[in-house]
C-alpha cells in the first residue's frame, strides 16, 4: 500500500533546511562535493549522454530512480533529502563541474534523495555500468569520484536521514532487529517513536497496528509494511535485485564475509562474472569486531565494519552482483550447470560456486533465550547495543578475539563488563594484546570456570542471569538485562547434503587433499582397494566446480587475513577450472 506523504507532513516542515553535513566530516566538504575541471569533465563525455532538464523538473527521485551519476554542465541542481513521508531537507546544490551520487549507484540502485533542476540545466548522465567503467579507465579521477561517493553515504548515516522509516514502540525487539540489519549494512534509516512523534502517532491512526504489526516500514518510495522481513526491506531498498534465474554466472559466491568478499573482488577485477548471495550483513562475523588491530597494513587498527564496507564497495566497484539478504538454501549438482536454491525458492546458476559461508553463532542450552534476543540477548557489539547498555552493568560470554574485542569495546560505554569463560584463563583462546588490553581495562572482570544456566525475564526483557562456577557449584543471581553471546559458532554446512560436498566429523568442509584422503579411508574400512582419484585443485571440494574457503573449510586459520587470502588464492584455481571446461559449457 502506499500512502500520500503529505497526509502525514506537518505543512511547516516539509521543506526544513537542515546542516547539509555531519558535524564530524564538515572539515572534508571538499572531497565530499568536489569540483571537476573542464578537462576532466571532457574526458567524462564519453561514458555519457548529454540531456536537458528544464526549471522545477525532477532529475532523481528518491526511492524510484535508478541511475549512476549526472554531472552539470550548465544550470543548478538541488539536492534534498526525502523519506517517504514526505520530509525533504535541503543538502546542497550541484553547480557546473559537480555530480550527483553516492555508493549505492555503483550498483544502479534506487536514489536516496530528490533531485531537482534550478533554471534550465543540461547535464551528462552516466549509467551505472558506465560509471563502474569510468571509474576503472580513469584511475586518478575514479579514486576522487568513489571517495566522493562513500563520504555521501557516511554523511547520509552520520546525519540519520535518508532511506527507511522504521516507526515503532520503543525497545521493541522486532524494530532492535531491523535497525541491527540496516547498521551492519551501512544503510542509513530513521527510527520514530509514535509516543514522542506526532508524524509517527498520525501513522499509526491511519494503519491501525495490532501487536503483530509493529514495526511499521516506510520506503523511500512511499510504500508502508507492516512488520516487514529482511528481505522484504531489502527488496524495497534494492538491496536484494530481481535475479534472474537464466543467467549463467562464471561465480557464485556464497557468503560475503572477508573471504566471500576478497573472492568477488579479485575475480570481478578479472573479468569474471560475480554473484555473491549474503543472508544477513556483508562483513560477516568479522564485521562484528570493534577493532582488528592485527591485519596487515593498518597499524593503528581497524574496524571489522570499515574493512568490510570498503571491500564491499570494491565490489561493487569491479560489477560483482552482491544480493542481500539472500540466504541459499540447497546447492544442486545434478545437473549442469550448478545451482544454488535459495530461501524463496528461487534458483540461481553458477560454472562455479565458491562456499564462503562462514558459520552460524552458538547459543548456550538454555530453554528460554530466544526469547530475549534483541531485548537483552546479543551475538554482535555495534554502537547500536553499546548505546543500550550505557552506565549498565553487562555480561560478556566468550574467550576468543572477537569476545575480547567486544569487551574493550563495550567498556568504553558500560558501567562494567563481566567476562565469563568456562576455562581456566584466556591464554589459549586470544591474542596477547587484547590480554594485556582487557588486564589494563578497570571496568572489565574475567570470571574463570563460569557459566550461564538459567536467564529470568518478562515480556520488556531480561532481567536476571544466573551464572554457576563450575569448580565450587556455586550459583549467583545478577540483575542484569544485556548479555553478549561470542561463544564461537557452527559450520553452516547443513544445506549442502542434496549436493554430497564432503565434511568432517564437525561439519567443516574437505578441500584438496583432505577430500582424496578421506575417499581413500572410507575404500579401505569398505575393504575395497582405493580408485585412482582425479588431481583435486587445493581449495575444491568433493564436487567439481565447488570450492570452499574461509571458516567453513576444514583446516582453516581462522583469522581475517586467513579468509581474505583464501579468497584471493581461489581465483586463480577458479581460471583453471574453467579453463579445462568443454568449449560453450
Amino acid at each position: 500500500m502506499t500512502l500520500t506523504p503529505t497526509q502525514f507532513v506537518p505543512e511547516a516542515s516539509k521543506e526544513d533546511e537542515v546542516p547539509a553535513i555531519g558535524a564530524t566530516i564538515e572539515s572534508r566538504r571538499h572531497q565530499i562535493f568536489p569540483r571537476l575541471t573542464d578537462a576532466e569533465v571532457r574526458r567524462l563525455h564519453r561514458f555519457g549522454t548529454v540531456r536537458t532538464y528544464h526549471n522545477g523538473v525532477r532529475v532523481l527521485e528518491a526511492g524510484h530512480t535508478t541511475f549512476g551519476m549526472v554531472v552539470v554542465l550548465a544550470g543548478r541542481i538541488a539536492i534534498n533529502r526525502y523519506d517517504g513521508l514526505g520530509n525533504s531537507a535541503f543538502i546542497t546544490e550541484h553547480g557546473p563541474g559537480e555530480f550527483t551520487a553516492e555508493v549505492s549507484q555503483l550498483a544502479g540502485r534506487p536514489s536516496l534523495v530528490n533531485a531537482t533542476a534550478v533554471g534550465e540545466v543540461e547535464a551528462l548522465v552516466i549509467s551505472p555500468e558506465n560509471l563502474r567503467a569510468l571509474v576503472i579507465a580513469e584511475a586518478e579521477l575514479g579514486e576522487r569520484i568513489v571517495r566522493a561517493l562513500i563520504l555521501r553515504r557516511v554523511n547520509l548515516l552520520e546525519v540519520g536521514s535518508g532511506g527507511p522509516v522504521l516507526v515503532g514502540p520503543h525497545g521493541h525487539p522486532r524494530l532492535f532487529h531491523l535497525q541491527s540489519f540496516l547498521t551492519s549494512n551501512g544503510h542509513p534509516h530513521t527510527i520514530l517513536d509514535p509516543q514522542e512523534d506526532a508524524q509517527a502517532r498520525t501513522l499509526c491512526e491511519y494503519y491501525q497496528p495490532t501487536a503483530d504489526d509493529w514495526p511499521l516500514v516506510v520506503c523511500p518510495d512511499g510504500s508502508v509494511k507492516k512488520n516487514p522481513s529482511n528481505a522484504d526491506i531489502g527488496r524495497c531498498l534494492g538491496m536484494l535485485p530481481e535475479l534472474d534465474p537464466s543467467k549463467v554466472w562464471d561465480v557464485i559466491v556464497v557468503g560475503a564475509g572477508p573471504a566471500g568478499l576478497a573472492t568477488s573482488v579479485y575475480a570481478g577485477s578479472e573479468g569474471l562474472s560475480v554473484l555473491a548471495l549474503e543472508q544477513r550483513a556483508y562483513g560477516g562475523q568479522a564485521a562484528a569486531s570493534a577493532r582488528i588491530e592485527n591485519y596487515l597494513g593498518f597499524p593503528t587498527g581497524i574496524s571489522g565494519g570499515a574493512l568490510a564496507g570498503r571491500a564491499f564497495v570494491q565490489a561493487q566497484k569491479f560489477g560483482v552482483e552482491v544480493a542481500v539478504p539472500a540466504a541459499a538454501a540447497r546447492l544442486l549438482c545434478d545437473t549442469w550447470p550448478l545451482r544454488v536454491e535459495l530461501a524463496d525458492g528461487s534458483c540461481v546458476q553458477g560454472r562455479t560456486v565458491v562456499l564462503s559461508c562462514g558459520a552460524r553463532y552458538r547459543r548456550p542450552a538454555l530453554a528460554n533465550i530466544k526469547q530475549f534476543e534483541g531485548r537483552g540477548i546479543y551475538y554482535w557489539a555495534s554502537r547500536i547495543e553499546a548505546n543500550l547498555c550505557r552506565s549498565e552493568e553487562v555480561i560478556l560470554v566468550g574467550g576468543g578475539n572477537s569476545a575480547g574485542q567486544a569487551a574493550v569495546f563495550l567498556s568504553g560505554h558500560a558501567k562494567k563488563v563481566h567476562m565469563v569463560i568456562r576455562g581456566a584463563g584466556l591464554k589459549a583462546t586470544m591474542s596477547t594484546y587484547l590480554i594485556e588490553r582487557i588486564k589494563a581495562t578497570a571496568n572489565i572482570e574475567l570470571h574463570t570456570h563460569t557459566e550461564i544456566v538459567a536467564l529470568e525475564g518478562d515480556e520488556d526483557g531480561l532481567k536476571q542471569v544466573r551464572l554457576r562456577n563450575n569448580r565450587t557449584s556455586e550459583e549467583t543471581d545478577c540483575d542484569m538485562g544485556r548479555v553478549f553471546l561470542f561463544i564461537g559458532a557452527d559450520p553452516n554446512t547443513d544445506w549442502l547434503g542434496d549436493c554430497g560436498v564432503d565434511v568432517d566429523a564437525q561439519g567443516f568442509i574437505r578441500t584438496g587433499h583432505d577430500v582424496t584422503k578421506a575417499q581413500c579411508r572410507a575404500k579401505l574400512e569398505q575393504g575395497l582397494a582405493p580408485d585412482e582419484q582425479p588431481a583435486r585443485l587445493p581449495l575444491e571440494t568433493s564436487v567439481p566446480g565447488v570450492f570452499a574457503i574461509g571458516d567453513v573449510r576444514a583446516g582453516s586459520t581462522k583469522r581475517v587475513a586467513a579468509g581474505v587470502g583464501e579468497g584471493a588464492q581461489v581465483v586463480s584455481q577458479i581460471h583453471a577450472f574453467l579453463a579445462n571446461l568443454p568449449a560453450g559449457a
